[in-house]
């Protein structure tokens, strides 16, 4: 069945891991009657977490949708991870959401995850509620929770639904504050009761403080509430809508995903209170001449879908998309307004976790996915062919936290490669680079936990087995001072010999990194022929340094003199002499280790200034300065050396609560201070043992 764009609403739950977000969508799917029965996290059964390793760790790992119909409306809910390893998942699941719920547990009260998903809504400008879950459990406190968002987050704050509790303070159901009328769940089905006696004083006043909030949404109201009339339903429904769509009101629902209560309620508030697609966030599109532009979503308009996530496993690659103009059917030729190709839209379905059901179209505004979409990726824009743009990208997070990846038998490197790649199409947050210097492939993530998943997935997914290997740091050496030796190679053997004979002079050379030969041969004592030879013997030196072997930069070799035999020389000969004569010099000339500096750009609320700066002394940094954001955090630059690096991510996770997030490049490099010279030749010697 499709529904018109103004029955259509797209909600994506966001908030801290575990705070009942999976539990909440599970509910809803029960309560409307798209699930028969209801699963459980802790069982590895719901609808949402489906991946073995969502089930596993159990928590959500990939965000899942999850359409219910209710009322006439069709709702598409998308559950995202809490982890903050996963915030890909939410970024992807905000793109396709016309607002959202903020799950938070009547447990913990303001988490990080809270903060941050509030953060994400602001930049949007996104409608939301919030939802306090877990109010009829042990050690609850919804008063406590809802006293700190309006300590925080101010009068905007607004209940709609508030809790019953009995005199041992356990929430036995919940008040719809706008019909003043109490609900308590009954073997998971709703039951009416009457409003508790000593509730009456509580909910008038819940009631007159949202008749104040719909009186600010205009004038006609304010004069009617000044003048003492009542609001009708209608208009105090009006009211709310308005106040929400502008973002002077977040409403405050309660209740429990695991009991059920309260989500009859926050349905009936999604369909009256929360913007339909065309109400929703307005999208910005580049158009094939690069002009941006807004766009608008219309029913009428030509087709045009958003791709805002790609699942690919073993039973082929699903592109999930959102259509913002027109409607899509199976067989439609669309522009990929990325690459400028024409795409032939496969079979059109509509998911509910992992369960694919197969439709003939998908109407503006609608939630569904396209199957066996080989070119297309996450962040395309499809359209038609009259109507080419180009629609901004998902803001993922840069990568920050890498280790280097390799298989646990030799030879199966190809094997984690594809995997990797294969699984790269679904999670666009992290990156493979193979680094040619250190010989390693690097595997760059949000946090541990993500290049974990990783790894399970390459196991379970494509049967190779890999481990996690702290990355290396691509040193390079230089020497101080100028050095002359002379090389000489000479070997008979039956026959024609080998001769060449040269004199180098090696010094730094500040001006350029790359290798500088010249010669100051005077009366042909080294032919000119075998210039190359020497020239080419030392480039090839040049790759293994002497203190640890790592490349050695800013060095110019000048071949001033030498000998020849007319006969025995050749190019082998002079080749091998000149890297003899660098053997022998490069010892002498005070060799040194120049390690990778990058810069640091570390983002961090004030409290947490004096931890970060202080960690950072510790790691060599150096501070070169703060500029506060405004918004009560402040951005630290500093230089750091890449060596000191490796764990910073998780480090500075522990330090903030999750709250510092930080980037990362490098810049130049530096002289190594002696210790940390020490070191790192210690290291290096150790792992050419090893080999």
């Amino acid at each position: 069945m499709s529904y018109s764009v103004q029955n259509i609403r797209n909600v994506c739950l966001l908030g801290h891991s575990g705070n009942g977000k999976t539990a909440l969508a599970e509910s809803l799917l029960y309560m409307t009657g798209a699930i028969e029965r209801m699963g459980k996290v802790a069982d590895g059964n719901t609808v949402c977490d489906y991946d073995p390793e969502e089930t596993k760790r159990q928590i959500s790992i990939s965000g899942a949708i999850a359409p219910l119909e209710y009322k006439g409306c069709k709702i598409n809910v998308l559950d995202t991870p809490g982890a903050f390893d996963f915030s890909g998942e939410a970024m992807a699941a905000l793109r396709a959401a016309d607002a959202a719920i903020i799950v938070c547990s009547a447990k913990d009260g303001i988490s990080v995850g809270l903060e941050k998903a509030w953060k994400y809504c602001e930049e949007r400008n996104m409608p939301r509620f919030i939802y306090i879950s877990k109010t009829d459990e042990d050690n609850s406190d919804y008063n406590a929770t809802f006293d700190a968002l309006r300590a925080r987050y101010g009068k905007k704050i607004a209940p709609v639904v508030v809790p019953i509790w009995d005199e041992n303070k356990k929430v036995t159901g919940i008040i719809d504050v706008l019909n003043k009328r109490a609900y308590e769940m009954q073997s998971l089905k709703r039951a009416e009761i009457e409003v508790p006696e000593d509730k009456a004083s509580v909910i008038t006043e819940f009631n007159d403080a949202l008749k104040e909030s719909v009186a600010e949404t205009s004038e006609e109201f304010m004069e009617k509430f000044f003048g003492g009339e009542d609001f009708t339903y209608a208009e105090m429904i009006q009211g709310l809508r308005q106040g929400v769509r502008e973002l002077n009101l977040f409403p405050v629902l309660c209740g429990s995903g695991v009991t059920c209560m309260g989500s009859l309620m926050l349905m009936d508030y999604i369909v009256d209170l929360l913007p339909n697609p065309m109400e929703g966030n307005y999208h910005k599109a580049t158009r094939q001449d690069g002009e941006t532009e807004e766009f608008v979503v219309s029913p009428g308009g030509v087709p045009t879908a958003y791709v805002f996530k790609t699942v690919s496993d073993q039973y082929g690659k699903y592109s999930y998309v959102k259509v913002l103009s027109g409607e899509i059917k199976p067989d439609m030729n669309l522009v990929n307004g990325r690459t400028g190709a024409g795409e032939r839209l496969g079979h059109l379905y509509v998911m509910r976790g992992k369960k694919a059901t197969e439709v003939k179209e998908l109407t503006c505004g609608d939630i569904g996915a396209i199957a066996k979409m080989d070119k297309v990726k996450t962040g395309d824009t499809l359209c038609d062919a009259r109507k080419v743009v180009s629609l901004k990208g998902i803001p993922f997070a840069e990568p920050c936290y890498s280790m280097a990846i390799c298989p646990k038998t030799r030879g199966q490197e190809d094997k984690i490669a594809q995997g990797l790649t294969r699984l790269n199409e679904e999670d666009p947050t992290f990156t493979v680079t193979n680094n040619a210097e250190t010989h390693q492939m690097v595997v760059s993530g949000a946090g541990d936990m993500q290049l974990d998943v990783l790894v399970a997935k390459l196991k379970t997914r494509f049967n190779v087995e890999a481990e996690l290997v702290p990355t290396r740091v691509a040193y390079r050496e230089k020497i101080r001072k100028k050095i002359e030796k002379q090389g000489k190679f000479k070997k008979q053997t039956g026959g024609s010999g080998q001769y060449g004979d040269v004199w180098v002079r090696f010094e730094p050379n500040d001006e350029s990194e790359e290798f500088v030969f010249a010669e100051e041969v005077f009366g042909g004592s080294v032919p000119r022929n075998y210039f190359p030879a020497v020239e080419k013997g030392l480039k090839e030196a040049c790759i293994h340094g002497p203190l640890a072997g790592y490349p050695v930069v800013h060095l110019k070799a000048v071949l001033y003199d030498g000998s020849y035999h007319p006969v025995d020389s050749s190019e082998i000969a002079f080749k091998t002499a000149a890297q003899l004569a660098y053997k022998a010099a490069l010892p002498e000339a005070s060799p040194v280790l120049l390690e990778p500096i990058g810069e640091l750009k570390v983002t961090v609320p004030d409290s947490y200034m004096g931890d970060v700066i202080g960690d950072l002394n510790k790691r060599r940094g150096r501070v070169m300065g703060m500029d506060p954001t405004g918004d009560g955090e402040q951005v630290i630059s500093a230089e750091v050396p890449m060596a000191e690096m490796g764990n910073y991510a998780i480090d500075l996770r522990s330090m903030t609560q999750s709250r510092g997030a930080f980037t990362f490049h490098f810049i130049r490099y530096e002289d190594c201070p002696p210790a940390a010279q020490e070191k790192a030749i210690a290291e290096a010697k150790a792992l050419a043992a090893a080999q």
